[in-house]
């Protein structure tokens, strides 16, 4: 008896000792990116104090220059996180090893994610380029519309049905394109260059308001009716249904989303975001500002997708600035600005993945 209780003993201890190992070897295994594999974050924010990434960034170049538009353009918001930038410029000289950015006196900030996992959702936007005319003629027949005067801030200004219908006056038309579905992504995008044609320089057209009814995904409409898979929704696919449909079909869907964005014509040569900083392509992001302010530089991982928007299974690694926002983009969610013109709008549509995101703070 005593002998096999001893036996008995020692297996147990065995098994704590063998249960012990493989767990820390599996949390090691486990936790590349730091706890947030492993622990649930609570807070918008977790302190971090070291992240393990073997990959290099891969867009040092935007960024410095992202950097240089901000203090050229706002010289207060440069002096209010200089801190920040002066601290990752100089680990940028010294190393650019991620996993030293502590020795710089960086803190990463782990954002808790939409399933308080990490997992922070990545959406992409562009600025398009749209062929308009400054009269109606020919195919350039869906008016482009600038805010009715007398516009109050909580106003409800008519909906997109009736405004489809000619309810505004023609004063308030600027320009007419070609096209309601590019009206419709300029509006999606907030903003949008102008092509006149003949050669004329392309004209700025930005976000002015909206008219204060509720926005309605037609993404996720299209999805409800089983017109598109969940997997497959992106900017391409609904391009895709439209191309299928009648203009009658497509306008019908477009006015479920009764909200309806105006727009202001502008002498500007850049993409500005709501921080009035001209915006680099793959160095900015909008952001939900009620958690994120304006200026503040994230180091996010970034899902890599192949030509058909599908996730290869690989990350990328950028420095991000936060110099936009946008009316869907609420918590934790941040939206890449991609560039212009329709090879941007392509790589844009088709984000709508999940990522790592980590702010740096001094």
């Amino acid at each position: 008896m005593l002998n096999s209780s001893i036996l008995l003993d020692n297996i147990k201890k065995l098994t704590l000792i063998l249960t012990f190992i493989f767990t820390v070897s599996f949390s090691n295994n486990n936790i590349q990116q730091g706890k947030q594999y492993k622990n649930k974050l609570i807070k918008n924010f977790t302190n971090i104090k070291k992240i393990n990434i073997t990959n290099k960034l891969s867009n040092k170049k935007e960024f410095l220059l992202q950097i240089e538009k901000i203090k050229s353009h706002s010289p207060n918001l440069y002096l209010k996180n200089i801190s920040i930038y002066n601290a990752i410029m100089t680990w940028l000289k010294k190393t650019k090893n991620i996993n030293k950015l502590n020795n710089f006196g960086v803190n990463l900030l782990q954002m808790k994610g939409v399933d308080n996992y990490g997992n922070v959702k990545i959406t992409g936007y562009y600025t398009p380029v749209i062929k308009a005319s400054k009269i109606k003629k020919r195919n350039f027949i869906y008016p482009i519309y600038r805010i009715p005067l007398n516009f109050k801030k909580n106003e409800k200004l008519p909906q997109r049905k009736e405004i489809y219908k000619g309810i505004l006056k023609k004063k308030y038309i600027l320009a007419y394109s070609n096209s309601l579905i590019d009206n419709f992504i300029m509006e999606i995008q907030g903003s949008g260059f102008i092509d006149y044609g003949d050669k004329k320089p392309l004209v700025f057209f930005s976000y002015a308001k909206k008219n204060n009814w509720p926005y309605t995904s037609i993404g996720k409409i299209l999805i409800q009716n089983g017109e598109i898979k969940k997997s497959n929704i992106s900017m391409q696919t609904i391009k895709t249904w439209c191309k299928q449909h009648t203009e009658e079909e497509i306008q019908n869907l477009f006015e479920k989303n009764k909200s309806f964005v105006f727009f202001k014509e502008t002498k500007k040569r850049e993409v500005y975001g709501s921080s009035s900083v001209p915006l680099v392509a793959g160095a900015s992001v909008a952001v939900d500002n009620s958690i994120i302010k304006s200026g503040n530089v994230i180091l996010a991982k970034i899902p890599l997708l192949d030509e058909h928007g599908v996730f290869i299974h690989k990350y990328e690694i950028r420095l991000l600035v936060a110099l936009d926002v946008g009316g869907m983009i609420k918590g934790q969610h941040f939206d890449m600005y991609e560039g212009i013109g329709d090879q941007a709008g392509i790589k844009a549509g088709f984000y709508n993945h999940y990522g790592y995101a980590w702010i740096l703070k001094t």
